[in-house]
């Protein structure tokens, strides 16, 4: 295949492939053998071999090919001109017409630091494993940052792990703003605003202890907390900004189909269990167990291919019904939205798997939502026990202590705060049932809708309980702080 044909083939072009290439030593080809990151019609990124030698192939097509190729090779000679250990680049090209490629030194075996957080993440907060990671990145960054350089895309994945050795990766977004000399104050707290506003919010406070690690490579600055939480604040809004925009568009993380006559989305890595899901989520309903039928919506726990899931199908229960429901956002796709955000923002929710809309000329009808299965008793029934003498076990309020305490921070409000919509999960409390979710602009809308949360909430058990007193005292009712 033909380098500039890359631009039509897709998402999952065949494999392998064989492309004509050509350096200094002349032409040779590359066998591409699999594909690690893809962006259709502009960047393939993927392992193969090059004469004879195992290789990472960036090739990069399209009308922006050439703007990409400049900032890539700009980006990879810039670190390597200040001795920053990145993998070696073995060849690059860039032809009108074609596109460009960079091919770089395969690591075998290597892990991001990304993955290494993924197998701690469930560890307590700050672990030590946990601590080890980010250690590790805050020292990487730290000597980019004292060499001039930063990495705008600054993320575990970034950062490659080999034989004990950490490379940098990524040339695309490596800017210098003077080379060999420390950066600005400003830009580090630019670019350690970035990489805190990616890790868990759980974090936060033991930032300014983490910051150690960031200065034993680079003490140029002194780094004020308040002014690097303002950053870390900016770019969480700005991303979460950006997410909710790409679940309801097709992109990396989402397979998306919008149209006339329906709107699907799924999560991309559940793509291929989803779709039969979809397409007979009817019927697994009336097979499955049932809590829920009738009225707006019916509610089922379904087994597929020996898994538990939930499918919820928001019905059109009449012509009035229809007539308030076409024009606008349905709840499935409400659900959707602010299910994906309370993923994004760490707190707890089955996960979405995946979305329908069924509609006629855009007029909106019956829609479906799939979500992971949550087993866990809810917190009537956990806490049932406890009603009359309020000697619910102390981790299940501390919990409890925290999810509200999640909620107050990110202006969330339920909507319907029963305690039949929340579950006990491992050590969290999760919520489902978020058709009436709301995350608000200010805290003058937020505060009545949290004191009608509270105040429903509180409703799960009779005022003179011990279990209301204890509660009562336990969950904040002044949420001015959440400014």
């Amino acid at each position: 295949m033909r380098l500039s044909e890359l631009k039509n083939a897709g998402r999952t072009p065949s494999l392998p492939m064989s492309i004509p290439l050509a350096d200094a030593a002349g032409p040779a080809d590359l066998q591409l053998l699999s594909l690690l990151r893809v962006l259709p019609g502009q960047r393939y990124v993927g392992a193969g071999v090059w004469r004879g030698r195992p290789v990472l192939a960036k090739l990069l097509v399209g009308s922006k090919a050439a703007r990409h190729f400049q900032r890539e090779l700009a980006g990879v000679r810039l670190l390597a001109e200040q001795g920053l250990t990145t993998p070696q680049l073995l060849a690059d090209g860039l032809k009108e017409g074609e596109g460009g490629w960079l091919l770089f030194d395969f690591l075998e075996g290597a892990e991001s630091l990304g993955e290494t957080w993924k197998k701690v993440e469930h560890l307590p907060v700050l672990a030590d494993m946990q601590g080890a990671v980010i250690a590790e990145a805050l020292g990487a960054i730290g000597q980019m940052h004292r060499k001039g350089l930063w990495q705008e895309d600054l993320h575990l994945d970034n950062l490659l792990r080999q034989r004990g050795r950490l490379y940098l990766i990524d040339g695309g977004g490596v800017c210098a703003e003077t080379p060999g000399q420390p950066l600005s104050r400003n830009k580090v707290l630019e670019n350690l605003g970035v990489f805190f506003a990616q890790l868990p919010k759980t974090l936060e406070p033991f930032i300014e202890e983490l910051l150690v690690y960031y200065l034993l490579s680079n003490g140029e600055h002194a780094l004020p907390m308040e002014a690097l939480q303002k950053q870390i604040d900016k770019v969480r809004a700005w991303r979460l900004k950006d997410f909710l925009i790409k679940v309801g568009r097709e992109c990396t993380l989402f397979s998306v189909q919008r149209g006339a006559f329906g709107l699907r989305a799924i999560r991309r890595e559940e793509e291929a269990a989803m779709l039969p899901v979809l397409e007979q989520a009817d019927a697994l309903l009336d097979q499955g167990h049932l809590y829920k039928t009738g009225g707006a919506a019916s509610v089922g726990k379904v087994e597929v291919d020996g898994r538990t899931l939930v499918i919820k199908r928001y019905n059109i229960k009449g012509f009035a019904h229809w007539l308030k429901r076409f024009w606008r956002p349905s709840r499935a796709w409400h659900s959707w939205r602010e299910g994906n955000r309370l993923a994004f923002l760490g707190i707890a929710t089955p996960k979405p798997l995946a979305l329908l809309e069924t509609r006629f000329l855009w007029l909106r009808s019956r829609a479906y939502l799939v979500t992971e299965y949550l087993p866990g008793p809810d917190i009537i029934e956990r806490f049932a026990p406890y009603v009359e003498n309020g000697h619910a076990p102390e981790a299940e309020l501390l919990a409890l202590d925290h999810l509200f305490a999640e909620l107050i921070g990110a202006r969330i409000s339920h909507g319907d705060f029963k305690g039949h919509n929340l579950f006990w999960q491992e050590d969290r409390w999760a919520l489902i049932d978020l058709d009436s979710m709301c995350q608000h602009g200010s805290v003058g809308s937020f505060a009545p809708a949290y004191a009608r949360d509270r105040a429903r909430f509180m409703r799960n058990w009779p005022e003179s309980s011990a279990l209301y007193q204890v509660i009562d005292q336990r969950l904040p009712k002044d949420i001015s702080g959440a400014a």
